[in-house]
């Protein structure tokens, strides 16, 4: 069945077009001449037009069904030509062979059931699966992406949209096998390889400290270096303790004798001779190898210090350093005292030889300055790795990074891909029984067709027509088999004549619509009889009498009581007319037929200001009767152009007063106090002295905004002021004070 219709940009339907929504087995369609009925019929009749590119169709549970459409462009294409196109029926067949046929019938339409119940059960069970998977792709988002977002943005590039990031990290949690690392160790990892690619560091120079140690260890620092013992003068210098003030006082010895400690001319060759030997080779030895020592000692710790300066320098503000800043800093200032002090003690022994020392160690602070360099430079050599293997290495960053994601969201993939399979493996399913469906119905339906085919006919359709326009008094002519084409009708008189020229309007149209019922119920190929169908009824009844439209209706009613209880290949109907009585004979439904009306559905087709809209009622029939649609048309007052509200209150007051009477005189149009009010009057009631059914153009008047109110206004004290408002505040559904 047709669920929904849409039409716009169309004769009189605009760009926002209109909308048939919820159609039924029944459906009826009230609308005035030129409103936009044809134009609908039109549509279903030819929904592969491209003048209908805008317009849509929608099927219930997408099967499509043979649309068989009645309207003027039907009655033009199979009359005016001779002859008319033959219509297969049973006709030859047996009880016992439609019988057979029927029961197969029957059959095909438990199989259809069936397959549209799969196709819909697939469907759902497909919206849960379009459902879960969006709601996979929308937990993956918030829950991994948004949360490692700031840390490996850079991991996720090519994958940041839902879809695909979810696809990725489906695929990583089967795929990748790489090792796991710690999120801290990922995050270390990611300040190296992403952002700006990194640029080699230079590995620090170790330090040896060996020479330094090795002057700092020597005994000769403990050692009192004094001079021989076995010269005179040592007793004396030694019981005073002036050997390194007579060390070096020997430096200020001159040629004129002069004595350095004492100043008197008192100094002799023997003297100086003691003294050269009291200082003798091994003191000079010693106090030479002391010096020798201080220098080297200096030179080394002020070359370490100002390597050690400069390191400092070069890595305490450098992001990307290695080094333990803050260690070395305290480390360095530990060694830049302890060289200090031992400078200071070298110095007192170089100026006093026989004095014992103890240097202070810079062993330890100097294996701990070595060992944070090493320990730096091993961080510089794994940095260096990474720069001289950066993509390799980013490569890798990325898939550890994919992999621990995909790890720390286990429980929920695997969740996930457990219900993703379930609901595949029943789709699947689904699928399979579908198409077991699908194929049992082409074979059932070919068999059908191949029944019809040897037991089908056009001489029922010729008999049934024919029987029917004897009953109703068509008797001057008939339709017949035609004598020089298989299979189509000629419409002829008693004498033998082709008649179809001549026939009346009335008659066209009578003879078409039976014809066009005999086409629902048959086919016009042996093949198609027994396909299900839509029917659309266009205003069937231009031009009939009373007595032909009830024949219509009656006819049309046969059909909507054998869709209702699902008899034959007709399974929807849509009437469309601007006939009110029509519309009321054919759309009478029984009071007790509750379920009729559950398969009903009402709408009105109105044009207002050139554009054609649909309201609709459903269950409940619209129309009443013509005088009763006149006044709906005046409630529905929003809905309809001034024109059209100022000819219903005229067409209302031609039927209440023409049947009152004596309402002619200017008495009434006098009880209006204003000139503009007696013109309104004056343009409402001249309906009543003429009794035209048309617009006379002089009572055309150009009016201001407020005018439907005054007009409505005149039409209310009319009623009024003639005591009939109770009339009015009835039909315009008024509950009195």
């Amino acid at each position: 069945m047709i669920q929904k219709i849409s039409i716009k940009n169309i004769a009189t339907y605009d760009g926002t077009g209109a909308t048939l929504n919820n159609l039924k087995k029944i459906n009826f369609i009230y609308g005035a001449n030129g409103s936009g009925k044809t134009t609908l019929s039109n549509f279903i009749a030819n929904q592969t037009d491209t003048k209908f590119n805008h317009c849509s169709l929608v099927w219930k549970n997408e099967q499509v069904l043979n649309t068989v459409v009645y309207n003027k462009e039907f009655r033009d294409n199979n009359f005016g030509k001779g002859s008319i196109e033959g219509v297969f029926t049973l006709g030859q067949a047996t009880d016992e062979e439609i019988q057979v046929i029927s029961s197969k019938q029957d059959e095909l339409e438990i199989i259809k059931n069936e397959g549209i119940k799969k196709k819909e059960t697939l469907k759902n069970q497909n919206e849960i699966l379009t459902e879960e998977k969006e709601i996979f792709k929308n937990a993956c988002r918030k829950d991994v992406y948004k949360k490692y977002e700031l840390e490996f943005k850079e991991a996720f590039s090519g994958s940041m949209q839902k879809q695909s990031f979810k696809e990725k990290l489906l695929k990583q949690f089967s795929e990748n096998k790489t090792d796991l690392l710690t999120f801290e160790e990922l995050k270390e990892t990611s300040k190296t390889i992403f952002g700006t690619p990194p640029q080699s560091i230079t590995p620090l120079d170790n330090i040896k400290y060996d020479e330094i140690n090795r002057i700092e260890d020597n005994e000769i620092w403990d050692k009192k270096i004094i001079g021989k013992t076995d010269i005179d003068i040592a007793k004396l210098i030694q019981k005073l303790n002036l050997n390194d003030w007579v060390h070096r006082g020997k430096s200020y010895l001159q040629d004129d004798d002069i004595c350095p400690f004492c100043q008197q001319e008192t100094i002799t060759d023997d003297f100086k001779k003691q003294l050269e030997s009291y200082f003798d080779k091994s003191f000079l030895e010693e106090t030479e190898q002391i010096n020798t020592l201080n220098r080297i000692y200096s030179t080394h710790s002020s070359n370490m210090l100002h390597q050690f300066e400069q390191i400092e320098f070069t890595h305490k503000n450098n992001p990307d350093t290695k080094l333990d800043v803050d260690k070395f800093s305290a480390y360095l200032k530990t060694i830049t005292s302890q060289f200090t002090s031992n400078m200071v003690l070298l110095s007192n022994k170089i100026n006093e030889p026989s004095r014992s020392i103890e240097l202070v160690s810079t062993k330890e602070q100097l294996i701990n300055i070595q060992k944070i360099i090493e320990e730096a430079n091993i961080e510089i050599r794994k940095h260096n790795i990474l720069v001289d293997n950066y993509k390799q290495e980013k490569k890798k960053l990325i898939s550890s990074i994919w992999k621990y994601i995909a790890e720390e969201y286990k429980t929920n993939i695997e969740a996930y891909n457990k219900s993703i399979e379930g609901l595949g493996k029943g789709i699947e399913k689904l699928k399979k029984e579908h198409i077991e469906k699908q194929q049992q119905w082409k074979i059932l339906d070919t068999e059908i067709k191949e029944l019809t085919k040897n037991i089908t006919s056009v001489q029922p359709t010729v008999d049934e027509i024919n029987k029917v326009l004897k009953y109703y008094g068509f008797l001057n002519f008939e339709i017949v088999p035609s004598d020089e084409n298989s299979n189509q009708y000629q419409i002829k008189r008693e004498d033998g004549t082709l008649a179809e020229s001549t026939l009346s309007e009335g008659e066209i149209t009578f003879i078409t619509f039976l014809y066009f019922l005999q086409l629902a119920k048959g086919a016009t190929s042996k093949d198609k009889i027994s396909e299900e169908r839509v029917l659309v009824i266009d205003d069937p009844i231009s031009s009939l009498d009373s007595n032909v439209l009830f024949v219509v209706s009656t006819l049309i009613k046969d059909i909507i009581e054998n869709i209702k209880k699902d008899i034959g290949s007709i399974k929807q109907l849509i009437v469309l007319t601007h006939n009110v009585y029509f519309h009321k004979e054919v759309s009478f439904i029984n009071s007790r037929d509750t379920q009729g009306r559950n398969d009903t559905h009402f709408w009105v087709l109105r044009k207002n200001n050139k554009i054609s809209t649909f309201d609709a009622y459903e269950k409940k029939n619209p129309i009443q009767t013509s005088y009763q649609l006149l006044w709906q048309e005046l409630k529905d007052k929003e809905k309809n152009s001034m024109v059209t509200i100022q000819n219903t209150m005229r067409r209302i007051i031609e039927n209440y007063f023409k049947i009152l009477g004596n309402y002619k005189d200017d008495t009434l149009i006098q009880k209006f106090t204003s000139q503009e009010k007696q013109v309104i009057c004056k343009s409402l009631i001249s309906w009543i002295n003429d009794g035209s059914h048309n617009i006379a153009d002089d009572l055309y008047i150009e009016r201001q905004d407020d005018s439907v109110e005054k007009y409505l206004e005149v039409f209310k004290n009319i009623f009024i002021f003639t005591n009939h408002e109770g009339h009015y505040n009835m039909m315009m559904d008024i509950e009195n004070e």
